[in-house]
């Protein structure tokens, strides 16, 4: 892993779950949830498309690995792209 992916990763993990954020249970610590969108099973998911989930929302029964995809949208109207989204937007708003 290359220094910018670690400086990066842990700007994001900093940031505490973004869903508990979206859902205002304040912060709480975070995993870090590699998107998968687009890519095969057997494919590697980028270092810099990760988003800063706790581990009841990242692993959990309510999160996106217990859920899976489907269930998660389903749950919460969010596809792991909007998680990503909201990610860039929390990580940008808080370097100014």
């Amino acid at each position: 892993m290359r220094n910018a992916e670690k400086q990066h990763m842990n700007r994001i993990a900093e940031l505490g779950c973004i869903l508990c954020k979206h859902l205002d249970y304040g912060s709480t610590p975070a995993h870090l949830h590699h998107i998968r969108e687009g890519q095969g099973m057997s494919q590697r998911a980028s270092n810099f498309l990760v988003v800063p989930l706790c581990p009841e929302h990242h692993q959990g029964g309510s999160g996106i690995h217990g859920l899976g995809e489907k269930g998660f949208y389903t749950r919460y109207k969010l596809s792991e792209l909007d998680l990503l989204a909201m990610t860039l937007e929390a990580l940008y708003s808080s370097s100014r």
